[in-house]
């Protein structure tokens, strides 16, 4: 006797068509299968005819009806979220095509977080690239909460930088490149900038550069913040943009928390200065993220065996 896992599957494998997901997709972006049936230049009892054709075919409902139009079920979500891998993947699989034919041997899709921008990721794409010289490559940049959504939906193919710990662990898969620690550094003109012995409580008349709210490092701080008697700095300035961050804290007496990755040029040559005060959190794991149940490409697996190489050599 055939089970229901197995009697889906076949029905997916024989019936399913990519219009049909293109249609669910849609819907569940509108919440409305009239403008999702406008926008695909289809009826919308034709439209409708799919989406009951298809909960059918997996045997479950996958929109609820209200007085709005429609919202997905926990069946219509996971489907869309599939749908969306799926898409994605044969998005990657044309573009890499075009690539190919293009002369480019491949192409790889990055996400960097700050932790990796300035040092690691510049050096393995150089590692890379004196391998792969027709490779492709797109670099996108911001926290974890941007750059995992990407990761899980098949835009990105890696993410680099602080590994998030307690999230998508059965989805993701992390390799550790090294350990990484957090500095305060200041701009030369600033009072602190020479001082050989510096307290938290020497800190406190200063504005601080903080990361945002939904980072790691910022709970930390917070926290942090907190048991120093519910400190609260005169100024705060949330950034993940090391360029803005770096001009700030040479113009304005400003501290600034940041991975000793990122700023240890900037120190040696000068343009920074590395407080002393040894920071008390923000030390952790810098490393590659990349979907568990999803095999890299063959320049994807070129870059992370790169970005091995590059942490090796610093």
């Amino acid at each position: 006797m055939i089970g229901r896992h197995s009697r889906i599957v076949d029905r997916a494998l024989t019936r399913l068509k990519l219009r049909q997901l293109r249609l669910l997709l849609t819907v569940g972006t509108h919440g409305n299968i009239q403008n999702a049936a406008r926008e695909l230049g289809i009826s919308q009892p034709a439209a409708t005819k799919m989406i009951q054709d298809l909960e059918l075919d997996f045997e479950i409902k996958l929109f609820t009806r209200t007085n709005r139009g429609v919202v997905p079920t926990v069946f219509g979500e996971t489907l869309i979220r599939h749908g969306k891998l799926i898409f994605a993947q044969v998005s990657n699989a044309a573009q890499e095509l075009d690539d190919l034919s293009e002369g480019n041997s491949g192409r790889v899709v990055a996400g960097t977080l700050l932790a990796a921008s300035t040092n690691l990721l510049p050096t393995a794409i150089d590692i890379l690239l004196s391998e792969r010289p027709n490779v492709a490559i797109k670099v996108n940049e911001g926290t974890n909460e941007v750059l995992m959504p990407g990761l899980l939906s098949g835009e990105i193919d890696l993410v680099v930088g602080r590994l998030p710990s307690h999230r998508h662990r059965d989805q993701i898969k992390q390799e550790k490149l090294f350990e990484d620690r957090i500095l305060a550094v200041v701009g030369k003109q600033h009072p602190l900038a020479d001082k050989t012995d510096v307290s938290f409580s020497n800190t406190k008349p200063f504005g601080w550069i903080l990361p945002p709210l939904e980072t790691t490092l910022r709970r930390q701080v917070d926290q942090f913040f907190v048991r120093q008697q519910q400190y609260v700095p005169p100024l705060m300035i949330e950034s993940v943009s090391y360029l803005t961050n770096r001009t700030l804290l040479q113009s304005r007496d400003l501290i600034g928390l940041m991975p000793a990755e990122v700023v240890t040029q900037d120190i040696a040559k000068g343009h920074l200065v590395r407080l002393n005060w040894s920071v008390p959190f923000g030390h952790g794991p810098i490393g590659v993220s990349f979907r568990a149940n999803d095999d890299l490409s063959p320049a994807g697996r070129a870059f992370k065996a790169a970005l091995h190489r590059a942490a090796e050599a610093r």
